[in-house]
């Protein structure tokens, strides 16, 4: 059996070739993402930078604790407190402390060019990092600055004159001396006095003394975390910025790998089933000669996964070679940290090689069952035109799979329509339809292949008729090239068409809650804005001022886990000038020091029920609802008043220009307020214009590296699969020749049907698509968004259009090779 199975795999190497390639590649994909992603498993635990010199590090606890009935649940704070002076006194009898300061500290250099946003320190904690004086000395006096340098922007050299931009105002200063930059901040320092009058609070505290008995000193209730060793990253600077990237990456990979394995799984079924039905005639002499079905079987799964190991190993060291440019174009991308690097593990290799065997194995056990069950006369019979595609297994699982799509998100529309505006939710559900719209192919090729070829076929000329008649005729052909376009056109449509209605929902949420003229935000993302310019704003002549703080609200649901949600500190007398939010129960004019706004995501959403709350310091309040929003696409927080902002700082300031004022003149002083703090002051439309949907941001890049890696698959797929269907139709293409038809006639004929059947399968796709779209408008509506569906009608151009192309090149080299023989030769060959 298997020298029966080599000998028709060298002979019928066209067929076979396809198959290799289209399974290769796929399994060359798969172990491509799995080594990027199982090196986000292993990915190198990053040491502390800020305090990576410092024995001990003493600040206030970031983390809230609260006791529950199952034991004590925790939440990190949005503002840990300062470290008290009376405890810093405390500590300093144990050993020598150096009190940290962080403040924003902005340059402009010596040309007036902007030297870039910076964070501000004092001299004396340089060395816990440790910064180690490149040029220059130490500042000594007040006006002098020491730098760090190489961080991209205008170098800086001792004996500059600088303008320096803290909280307390702008200053000229002298740089005497520059420290070599170690990649996590830009930092300026200043004498310790002047950042203590910068900035009164002490951020942390570093004690060069025995850990145990600073933590002896400060007692179990202090408040205070006493870090070493590795805790002491928990003082850096956003200190979970590598995990959020190392999850960030995760689900890309686990995403791609997903579809990889989907996509291939599909295609290359597809590919084995089109080849086995081609070879009707073959298992029928096969059968007339003697043949049992058990040996059809055994043939057809043994040339299976002989081609699925060859296949698989090769795929296998495509992907160990592919591996290293992936991780290289994610990061030059944006999409990996700058540090993400392959590690050494070997069982995702395993895991695709094995993987495309068992894809192989499968689509050839669904294949050969086929090849056996065929009768000696049945395949003699049969010889252009399919008749019984569909079995009653086919046409079970086709309704079952498309039940479960359709049911699925029904069944989400009707209890958390939220839920299928996830990632998870709008990658996945598309797999199911084109799954079923997959196996119903057979069926609904011929309806829409007719629809499609109408008009052409009522055109002069017999191309138009041939090409309908053949396209009804030979439907595990048009079936077998339409899949691939399918599953692309669906894909493509759907991922791209829900980013782009989401991002366009979330553009139009902003745009009708935002009436204000102008919003003001600091130069620097994550920084307060300066007291002195909110006073100047506050006396700007006809500007009605907003003034709100960015926090956090976290609640305890059902006494088992807390949920922190993102929340605005508001003024609400001022808050109805600038913003219109979408309330559906409640009054925004009843928020108060004891209230707070919540969205319908909350599990408590009765107007008048108390809720209790932590805020973003951790205090605990307990606060009536006055009003509810609708849940939107997750955009629309939670609304406290400044009293409970957790002793957030002002971030945003809105303004709306009153009614008679001289809008002109409102700009002028707003700008002029915000020259010297580095502020950005910004139209509605330029603060609006960020939120509209954009080519350039992280999502859309890695959606279309998934598509990417998708289309590699189909492409191939389809490559392959109109090789054989032509080069399996040369007694065809004789016909046609002995009937008068001109060499380039045949070629437009194989051209045009190339291009019917990937018409009939962008059909489909078109269909898997608009039904997915029309989910997310749904979900989006019951969510309270009036947001119209964006269609990537240039997505769905270009895929189009490369898939015929690719299709009419597939078609026509083949068909080239087949007309080089006489016809008549090949009209009395048996093939």
């Amino acid at each position: 059996m298997l020298m029966l199975a080599l000998r028709g795999i060298r002979l019928r190497w066209v067929t076979f070739v396809g198959s290799f390639a289209a399974l290769a590649l796929g399994v060359g994909l798969i172990a491509a993402t799995g080594l990027a992603l199982a090196a986000t498993f292993d990915a190198p635990e990053r040491g502390p930078e800020r305090f990576a010199a410092a024995p001990v590090v003493v600040r206030a606890d970031g983390v809230l604790r609260v006791g529950t009935p199952t034991g004590t649940r925790t939440a990190p704070l949005d503002r840990p407190g300062p470290v008290p002076p009376g405890l810093a006194a405390q500590l300093a009898s144990l050993g020598r402390t150096v009190e940290d300061r962080s403040f924003p500290a902005d340059i402009v250099d010596p040309s007036g060019q902007d030297a870039g946003a910076r964070v501000g320190h004092p001299w004396s904690v340089a060395a816990a990092a440790p910064y180690r004086l490149a040029t220059g000395r130490a500042p000594a006096a007040p006006g002098e600055v020491v730098v760090t340098t190489g961080s991209g922007g205008p170098r800086l050299r001792t004996g500059d004159r600088v303008r320096v931009r803290t909280p307390a105002g702008s200053e000229a200063r002298t740089v005497v001396g520059t420290v070599a930059g170690r990649g996590f901040e830009d930092a300026v320092f200043l004498t310790d006095d002047e950042a203590a009058r910068i900035s009164p609070d002490i951020d942390a505290l570093v004690v060069h003394a025995d850990a145990t008995a600073v933590r002896d000193a400060l007692g179990p209730d202090s408040g205070m975390d006493v870090l070493t060793g590795h805790d002491r990253r928990r003082a850096d600077p956003d200190p979970d910025r590598d995990a959020r990237a190392l999850v960030s990456v995760n689900a890309l990979l686990g995403t791609a790998a997903g579809i990889t394995l989907f996509v291939s799984a599909a295609v290359v079924a597809s590919t084995f089933s089109y080849a086995v039905a081609g070879r009707r005639r073959e298992f029928g002499l096969l059968r007339t000669a003697g043949a049992t079905p058990g040996q059809i079987r055994r043939t057809v799964l043994a040339e299976s996964v002989l081609v699925g190991v060859a296949a698989s190993a090769a795929g296998a060291l495509l992907g160990a070679a592919g591996a290293p440019l992936l991780v290289r174009r994610m990061t030059e991308a944006g999409l990996a940290p700058s540090w993400f690097a392959l590690g050494d593990p070997s069982w995702p290799l395993h895991t695709a090689f094995w993987t495309g065997v068992s894809v192989a194995t499968a689509a050839a056990l669904v294949s050969c069952h086929r090849a056996g069950r065929t009768a000696p006369t049945e395949a003699l019979r049969e010889a252009a035109v399919d008749s019984r595609v569909m079995p009653v297994s086919r046409w079970a699982a086709a309704v079952l799979v498309l039940l479960l799509g359709l049911g699925l998100p029904a069944l989400a529309l009707a209890t958390d329509p939220g839920d299928l505006l996830g990632r998870k939710s709008y990658v996945t559900r598309p797999m199911i339809l084109i799954v079923g719209c997959a196996l119903l192919a057979p069926v609904l090729v011929r309806p829409v292949g007719r629809l499609l070829t109408w008009l052409p076929a009522r055109l002069p000329g017999a191309t138009g008729v041939l090409v309908r008649e053949n396209t009804a005729a030979g439907v595990r052909r048009t079936a077998a090239v339409a899949a691939p376009v399918l599953i692309t056109v669906a894909l493509a449509a759907s991922l791209t068409g829900t980013v782009a209605t989401l991002e366009e929902a979330r553009a139009t949420e902003a745009r009708t809650a935002t009436t204000a003229d102008y919003v003001v935000t600091p130069g620097q993302e994550g920084r307060p804005l300066a007291p002195a310019f909110l006073e100047r704003v506050r006396n700007i002549d006809g500007a009605v001022v907003s003034a709100s703080r960015s926090t956090s609200v976290t609640v305890l649901e059902e006494n088992t886990a807390l949920v922190s949600s993102e929340a605005r500190a508001v003024d609400p007398a001022r808050l109805a000038a600038v913003a219109e939010l979408p309330v559906t129960a409640g009054r925004l004019a009843d928020l108060d020091d004891g209230s707070v706004v919540v969205n319908e995501e909350w599990l408590t959403t009765r107007v008048g029920d108390r809720v209790t709350v932590w805020l973003g310091d951790g205090s605990e309040r307990s606060l009536r609802i006055a009003a509810v929003l609708a849940t939107g696409t997750g955009d629309n927080g939670v609304y406290v008043t400044p009293r409970n902002a957790g002793g957030a700082d002002v971030d945003r300031i809105d303004v709306k220009v009153a009614p008679g004022s001289d809008r002109h003149a409102v700009a002028a002083a707003l700008h002029s307020a915000a020259a010297d703090t580095g502020t950005r002051v910004a139209t509605r439309a330029e603060w609006l214009a960020p939120t509209a949907p954009g080519p350039d941001d992280h999502t859309r890049t890695g959606l279309r590296m998934i598509l990417g890696i998708a289309l590699l698959s189909t492409a191939t797929a389809l490559a392959n699969t109109l090789v054989m269907a032509t080069s399996g139709r040369r007694r065809d293409l004789a016909v046609l020749r002995l009937a008068g038809a001109t060499v380039p006639q045949v070629l437009r004929l194989v051209v045009a049907e190339a291009v019917a059947a990937v018409g009939v399968g962008a059909v489909l796709g078109g269909v898997v698509a608009a039904v997915n779209l029309l989910v997310v408008r749904g979900a989006l509506a019951l969510l309270g968004v009036t947001s119209a569906v964006v269609v990537p009608w240039g997505t769905l151009g270009l895929v189009v259009a490369a898939a015929a192309l690719l299709a009419a090149g597939s078609a026509v080299l083949p068909a080239l090779s087949a007309l080089r023989t006489r016809p008549v030769e090949l009209a009395g060959s048996r093939e």
